[in-house]
């Protein structure tokens, strides 16, 4: 009888001990924040061009790439984004167009969804384009340089002339792989649902 009440309470106490010491399933409760200046990557799902879109066109993304946080899946792959474009330069004589997209909001694949500010990211402080044009002309010039034996020997040499072509506009293509960087912190209250 003894034996069976400690056996009894041993058994009860085990549980107790589990119970206390298992991680609670706080899915969908825990808050925390992806800080600023994190990568997101994501392919897009249309192309978009400065010769044809505005900044009133919706442009669409998705991630590619499931995003954690220490051990907790924060952003999986197949969530969307949108932005627009938040700055537009046409080309002109010397330069070519550019263009910068702000993402605006994040949809999980649960259906939550949450605005961000973002960024598509280049190393051209998040512009794409805008680089200078070929010039239109070369000039030749002679270059003279000493030979071993004292003789002047020359070359001739191209130098760009003083005019520039024009500027081409900038496309990118529809499911080519760009990165979101994030210009200010997600503060997210909801994890998404595991697979």
């Amino acid at each position: 009888m003894i034996m069976k009440k400690l056996f009894t309470f041993f058994i009860i106490f085990i549980f107790t001990l589990a119970a206390v010491h298992a991680e609670p399933d706080i899915k969908g409760y825990d808050e925390f924040d992806i800080p600023t200046g994190s990568f997101i990557p994501v392919i897009n799902l249309q192309e978009f061009s400065t010769a044809y879109n505005d900044e009133t066109d919706t442009l669409h993304f998705v991630s590619t790439n499931d995003i954690y946080l220490y051990e907790h899946k924060i952003i999986p792959s197949g969530t969307k984004f949108s932005g627009y474009i938040e700055k537009k330069n046409e080309p002109i004589i010397g330069t070519h167009a550019a263009m910068k997209i702000f993402i605006n909001s994040m949809e999980l694949p649960d259906g939550y969804k949450l605005p961000i500010k973002g960024y598509l990211y280049t190393a051209n402080d998040n512009t794409f384009g805008g680089g200078i044009t070929e010039p239109e002309t070369y000039i030749k010039v002679p270059h003279y340089h000493r030979g071993i034996v004292r003789n002047f020997m020359g070359v001739i040499q191209f130098r760009p002339g003083p005019t520039r072509k024009m500027g081409e506009h900038i496309t990118i293509a529809s499911g080519a792989d760009l990165l979101i960087v994030l210009v200010a912190p997600i503060h997210m209250t909801h994890l998404p649902l595991e697979d």
